[in-house]
Formats: structure tokens, sequence, C-alpha cells
């Protein structure tokens, strides 16, 4: 008897299938607004091309109310994608960003202490929002899981609701303690 043996996924496999699932919910924003448009005027076929559904032939308003909740899940990843490039700049490229004194800064009073203590903690960020953003490109493909004609779980909607107001609440946090 023959028998096949299941070889995991290589690491570097991995790291670009949440590569582009990050790439993917970052586009999300202008891809459903898109697709939005193009229900509203009637081309569902681009609409779940945009939508990345490979569908038959579902109805405008049914693609509009996935593309419509495809915004509000790209408008949290948009948040999440600003922060990421935030945890970058600061963490990464922080002795360009900020060109001292360093005497208050987080690993001050030097510039290679600052950007160190800066560097560990964005790191762990970034991969905590990259990993966000990947798993915002998932709840988006079950989202439109009925428009392959497929069963979404229960919970996905009120996932979508749920984070998107989170993501709101964040922006409206954010807005308020700027000067």
């Amino acid at each position: 008897m023959k028998t096949t043996r299941r070889t995991s996924p290589s690491p570097s496999h991995a790291a670009r299938r949440i590569a582009a699932g990050a790439w993917a919910a970052a586009t999300l924003l202008p891809r459903g607004v898109a697709a939005l448009a193009a229900a509203a005027t009637g081309r569902g076929g681009a609409a779940c091309s945009l939508l990345r559904v490979d569908a038959g032939r579902p109805g405008a308003v049914r693609v509009a109310g996935h593309a419509l909740a495809t915004v509000l899940l790209g408008a949290l990843s948009l948040v999440l994608t600003g922060v990421l490039l935030m945890a970058v700049a600061r963490g990464l490229f922080y002795g360009f960003v900020d060109h001292g004194p360093y005497d208050n800064s987080w690993g001050g009073p030097s510039l290679a202490g600052a950007w160190l203590a800066h560097f560990a903690v964005a790191t762990p960020c970034a991969v905590a929002l990259v990993a966000a953003l990947y798993g915002v490109a998932r709840l988006q493909e079950r989202l439109t899981a009925p428009l392959r004609g497929e069963r979404r779980p229960g919970w996905v909607l009120p996932a979508v609701l749920v984070c998107s107001a989170a993501g709101a609440l964040f922006v409206f946090a954010f807005l308020r303690q700027l000067p």
C-alpha cells in the first residue's frame, strides 16, 4: 500500500499568504466603493469581480449589500493600515522621524537607545497589525460566501459590525486626543 505524506506549508509560503491577505485587506475600501458603484449602476458581474467573488448572477441588491459591508471592513482596514504605517515609521525609522533631543524619549538620552526602544515596541505591534489585516481579509472572504453559493457562518455579520464599530470608536478617540 502506498502512503502519501502531507507536508506542511513552508514558512515562506505562509508569510506570502499572510502578506497577500494583508494587502487584500488594505485595498478593501477602494474595491468596496467601486463594487458599490458598479452594483448601483447594474453591473453585478463587475461588482463581484471587485469583491473577488466568482459568482453566477446574484441580484444587484444582494451584491450592493455585500459591497456596503465590504466598505465598512475597508474603513477598518484603512485605520489598521494607518496604524501599521505609523508603527513602522516610529519604530524602524525613528531616528529619521524624530530629530531629538532624546532626553525624555523611551530609551533616551542617546539616539541609539531611543531608536532601539522604539523598534522593540513597534515590531510586535507591526506583526499584530499585519495579523489583524489578514483577519479582516478572511472576515470579508467569509462575508461574501453567499455570493459564491456557500453558507455564511452566523457569527460573521455581528463580527463585521462589532469590528467596524470598534474601528470607529478608535478613530473618534484618536481625534479627540489631538490638540
